[in-house]
């Protein structure tokens, strides 16, 4: 018989889920778990997770910490989460640094400091946690300082290859291309129709993808924001992938032969090396409209839902 498509993903390609549900992740048995604030907030909203919520609710209410009480029950809130999901996953689990610091490298990195601790309390070790941080010149930089500090990073919000060099010249762990929010930019623009291949979020990959390789960069390239399960199998063999519950579910119940995409052995041509300093990355960045318009789009989305479970927490505990 042959294997589903997603038994024969994981052959190749190290599978991660994309999703703050607990039990989604216990059923589909990921490598890893990536988390969003807007993930957190959805997992907060569900009845299930009550427990959880409510725990963080009381040790809030007990902090006395002021006006910092709300925040800090929504890092418990993200860190409570995360460690119920080391339990599960036996490798990584990403969490996010609050996408309204994305352009201030030092409390980013403070908060990225006090979510390591936070875990460290709950007897996790830092080799079990991403720091997600948006790849944004300042996120970048603040990467580049936690990287040396030994706290790996996993940089989201990427849709651009200076993007991704920037990240590699920082010593990024390990980076987040964005494919289906680039698909929706230039569907939405009048492009297409596309195929899979034709994707322009798999050709970015590609791309990225092609340049580590060729230029032996070892941070990781793991496709993430997938519309379908055509992009997902059009990146097979790509270091990792972020895969929603759902589309895990269409590759679990798929058959038929997936071959591989991606290979470090055969990468194709790669883009020309680049050298970027701050200067260099903030044009770049500005001559890819899609790129700077998916950043800030991605950023304000994040932003919004995580003022919501503010909103929510400070309802609670009043």
């Amino acid at each position: 018989m042959t294997a589903s498509k997603l038994d024969q993903l994981r052959q190749m390609t190290t599978v991660v889920a994309d999703t703050g549900d607990i039990e989604a992740v216990r059923r589909l048995a990921p490598v890893d778990c990536t988390t969003n604030p807007t993930l957190i907030l959805k997992a907060v909203e569900t009845p299930a997770y009550a427990d959880l919520v409510d725990e963080a609710i009381v040790w809030g209410s007990k902090a006395g910490r002021g006006a910092d009480t709300v925040h800090a029950v929504c890092d418990r809130l993200a860190v409570t989460f995360g460690a119920e999901l080391t339990k599960i996953v036996p490798g990584r689990v990403s969490t996010e640094v609050d996408a309204d610091l994305s352009f201030d490298t030092k409390a980013t990195i403070d908060k990225a400091r006090a979510l390591i601790a936070a875990y460290r309390e709950r007897g996790i070790e830092k080799d079990r946690i991403l720091v997600k941080i948006a790849s944004t010149w300042e996120g970048i930089q603040a990467a580049k300082v936690l990287q040396a500090e030994g706290i790996d990073c996993n940089l989201t919000l990427l849709f651009s290859l200076p993007q991704a060099v920037a990240c590699a010249d920082a010593g990024a762990f390990l980076i987040s291309p964005f494919v289906g929010r680039i698909l929706d930019w230039h569907v939405k623009a009048g492009g297409g129709p596309y195929t899979a291949e034709t994707d322009p979020g798999v050709v970015s990959v590609k791309s990225i993808y092609a340049y580590y390789k060729t230029f032996g960069i070892q941070t990781v390239v793991m496709g993430a924001s997938f519309r379908n399960t055509g992009e997902i199998e059009a990146l097979a063999g790509c270091d990792r992938l972020t895969i929603g519950p759902s589309l895990l579910d269409e590759l679990a119940a798929a058959k038929g032969d997936l071959p591989r995409r991606l290979s470090p052995d055969s990468v194709g041509a790669a883009p020309a090396r680049l050298d970027l300093d701050e200067n260099a990355f903030r044009f770049a960045l500005n001559e890819d409209a899609m790129a700077t318009e998916k950043l800030a789009e991605g950023i304000r989305g994040f932003v919004k839902d995580l003022r919501s479970l503010r909103k929510l927490v400070a309802a609670r505990l009043a």
